[in-house]
């Protein structure tokens, strides 16, 4: 990998070569487990995964593929308090790294993880921040190939709140020369200055989105840290649903959510449960993506 894959801070420093490194390592130990597990490269390494937020599928996902690379995986979670308030990152981040072989964060600002990885002197992984969700677009690349057989030229309809994964796909996507086009609310969309691609288009209604897409994507209306806009939001992202009725204007799509999914909400149970769908295979792929990454940050 580049010097610049020492760090996984954003998918917008990381060159389409280098996500399709990860994509066929990936592919390749998910065909052929033991090409991992007779090479277990983290054995003797140990990996900090410091949690400001809850977390079901970056914990598990990441805490096994550390022990299937042979390594040992230590959390810190949210009882430990937000990152920088105890102590300052730049004493937190230097003192860990003379024990830890890698870091992976899931935090609320993004200034977080790049203030670590400013002082670390191992790999830092941004498991998630509010802006960003890296090794979630990487599980989404990896299944949208596996389902599609490429990912490149593709078009993705993404629908609702242009929150973390919706960044993380726009820096992604035009990499490849596939088409994001964002359906959101007024008051929703990127900001200002954001897409300077001209692979990303936003549009105010969903069907103008996902008319003839390979790929629907949506997330939840309210993020963790905006409980107290919940009440809000659903009123203004009742139009954004994806259903039954909107997913016909994209029949051959696959339907993809990050999880966790508040059904009813941004999507219909027949249509997270559809045969479209391929949430789960997004999830177990969290797995192999990040099993990869690692293998190629910290080996």
């Amino acid at each position: 990998m580049s010097h610049k894959m020492r760090d996984l801070i954003s998918l917008d420093s990381v060159s389409a070569a280098e996500i399709m490194a990860i994509l066929d390592l990936a592919a390749q130990q998910k065909r052929d487990p033991e090409s991992y597990l007779s090479r277990p490269v983290l054995r003797g390494k140990a990996v900090g995964l410091f949690f400001e937020k809850a977390s079901l599928r970056t914990r598990l996902s990441f805490e096994v593929a550390v022990a299937q690379l042979g390594g040992t995986s230590i959390y810190v979670g949210q009882e430990a308090g937000r990152i920088g308030e105890r102590e300052a990152i730049v004493d937190m981040a230097k003192s860990a790294s003379r024990y830890l072989d890698a870091f992976v964060l899931r935090t609320f600002k993004d200034e977080t993880i790049v203030e670590m990885a400013r002082h670390a002197t191992k790999p830092v992984i941004n498991g998630l921040s509010d802006k960003q969700h890296p090794c979630q677009i990487l599980a989404d690349l990896q299944t949208i190939r596996e389902r599609l057989g490429r990912i490149e030229k593709i078009k993705v309809a993404f629908i609702g709140d242009s929150n973390n994964v919706c960044r993380s796909l726009a820096h992604a996507l035009p990499k490849f020369g596939s088409q994001l086009f964002v359906a959101s609310p007024h008051g929703y969309t990127f900001a200002p200055g954001f897409v300077k691609s001209s692979g990303i288009t936003q549009v105010a209604a969903p069907v103008d989105a996902v008319k003839d897409a390979d790929v629907v994507y949506t997330d939840t209306w309210t993020s963790m840290g905006q409980e107290n806009e919940a009440h809000k939001r659903r009123a203004m992202f009742q139009d954004y649903q994806i259903n039954a009725a909107l997913l016909s204007h994209a029949p051959k799509a696959i339907f993809m959510h990050c999880l966790p999914a508040h059904r009813g909400d941004e999507c219909t149970d027949d249509v997270i449960d559809g045969p479209q769908s391929v949430v789960y295979d997004q999830a177990e792929n969290r797995l192999h993506a990040q099993r990869a990454l690692l293998t190629l940050l910290v080996s």
